[in-house]
């Protein structure tokens, strides 16, 4: 499992991914992206095998670089209720009192796919975790 900091470059991911792709000659079918999402309800877990990038900057440069778009992705809702053209400070911000109730809950929930991806698959880790 390969972390990639979260910096002012997090939308330009690709090059970083593909390093580490290569440096640990890793497949890109054992490649699992986590994201934010804020097509997604607050706390709301999904993962996909392949698709588009739903308008994610960081999914986007990830595309463009590996020219693929067949890796999988674990979406974490992060909501949408935030003013135009203040998505970054509301991505980047702090979790109000209301969200982080749940918070707790839906990290460790993140923590067991993530460890399900790695020792039984996407496909396996998508039947369990999807839709709960």
């Amino acid at each position: 499992i390969i972390l990639l900091k979260p910096s002012t470059f997090m939308n330009l991911s690709g090059n970083a991914l593909k390093y580490w792709l290569i440096k640990e000659k890793i497949q890109l079918n054992n490649c699992l992206v986590v994201t934010d999402d804020i097509n997604l309800p607050i706390g709301t877990v999904r993962m996909k095998k392949k698709g588009s990038d739903g308008g994610h900057n960081g999914l986007k440069d990830i595309q463009l670089v590996l020219n693929s778009n067949k890796y999988g992705r674990l979406r974490f809702g992060v909501g949408s209720e935030f003013n135009p053209g203040s998505q970054v400070n509301y991505v980047l911000g702090e979790w109000s009192e209301e969200e982080q109730k749940g918070l707790k809950e839906r990290t460790e929930t993140i923590g067991n796919a993530i460890k399900s991806f790695a020792t039984i698959g996407l496909d396996k880790t998508m039947n369990e975790f999807n839709n709960k």
